[in-house]
């Protein structure tokens, strides 16, 4: 599979105040690839960084250190211009909440008007219809049912469709889905991800999933990427990172997927609460609460550490010194 993104080393530190403030590494040393045509699902608990991720691929946010390879090009030696004509005619995104992305003043159909603006401004009034007609029934819309709405008059699962009808019009080679399904109920998020998996097929797209939910990563995914406070811990994959969980969080949070057989009860036990005001930490970033931590763990982070082939692990116990 050919590459078409590479990330390499990225970083990226909020800081807060002008004086006396602190730093926070949402991003720190992450590294990856996405082939021609792959899924990859980015996966983490809030606060992971994987959204941060997402926004520095889109430009939305500079890094503060590290490249963005796309097809070979540095993204930050690419001017706003060439930004605007060539990079976001090739890479889309859709993100969580499909009501926030509507101007609730006006029709669906200005949805579409920046895209034709920025990418087919010489296309005729009849054949940009035909175009986003053509685009909603590729995304299980009846044109006729949406057209001429305003976006409280349809759901969040019909808004989140012409989202990516909007998106996958101009055909794009990468397109980043930052929890594009968690605010749908689960039979549209199902039908969300098949079309996802319908356009790779189709038109060879990659897809950067970004999500927190194991099962939806699992269900879509070639790749899987696991992020905890804004490292890779593990990755490579989907079936050897779910079926061969290497790292204490990746098997953490595979046992923390409810069994529909079991009924919870509660025992008693309050959940341990972390330390406040604490953002570095020396070694590995799991080590507070890895019951596996050894000394090492405390004193150096470890590296990603291929343990398999295309299957990759932070973590002591496994060679990641």
């Amino acid at each position: 599979m050919s590459e078409l993104l590479r990330v390499e080393h990225l970083t990226k530190i909020f800081r807060s105040g002008l004086v006396g403030g602190f730093e926070i590494r949402a991003v720190d040393d992450v590294s990856f690839t996405v082939g021609k045509g792959e899924i990859v699902s980015l996966v983490g608990e809030s606060g992971s960084g994987k959204t941060t991720v997402g926004k520095l691929i889109l430009r939305l946010i500079k890094p503060t250190s590290g490249r963005i390879l796309f097809e070979g090009r540095d993204l930050l030696e690419m001017s706003k211009r060439e930004l605007r004509q060539n990079y976001y005619r090739q890479v889309q995104a859709v993100f969580q909440d499909p009501f926030a992305s509507f101007n609730p003043l006006h029709e669906i159909d200005r949805a579409f008007d920046l895209v034709f603006r920025s990418f087919f401004p010489d296309v005729s009034r009849d054949e940009r219809e035909e175009m986003i007609d053509d685009a909603l029934r590729q995304v299980g819309l009846n044109p006729a049912e949406v057209r001429g709405k305003y976006p409280h008059q349809l759901s969040g699962g019909q808004l989140q469709r012409i989202l990516i009808a909007r998106a996958l019009l101009v055909r794009p080679k990468l397109l980043i889905a930052d929890e594009a399904v968690s605010m749908l109920d689960a039979s549209t998020r199902i039908d969300v991800l098949n079309l996802l998996g319908d356009f790779r097929d189709r038109y060879g797209t990659s897809v950067l999933f970004v999500t927190h939910d194991l099962a939806l990563g699992y269900y879509i995914s070639d790749s899987t990427i696991i992020m905890y406070r804004g490292t890779i811990v593990e990755m490579g994959d989907t079936e050897k990172v779910f079926h061969n969980p290497l790292h204490p969080y990746t098997k953490m949070l595979l046992e923390s997927v409810p069994d529909l057989n079991v009924k919870w009860e509660f025992r008693g036990i309050e959940p341990e609460k972390e330390e406040r005001g604490i953002y570095e930490i020396a070694g590995c970033r799991y080590a507070p609460r890895c019951p596996r931590a050894m000394e090492a763990c405390w004193k150096s982070r470890p590296g990603l550490h291929e343990v398999e082939k295309n299957h990759w692990v932070a973590c002591h116990l496994h060679g990641g010194g």
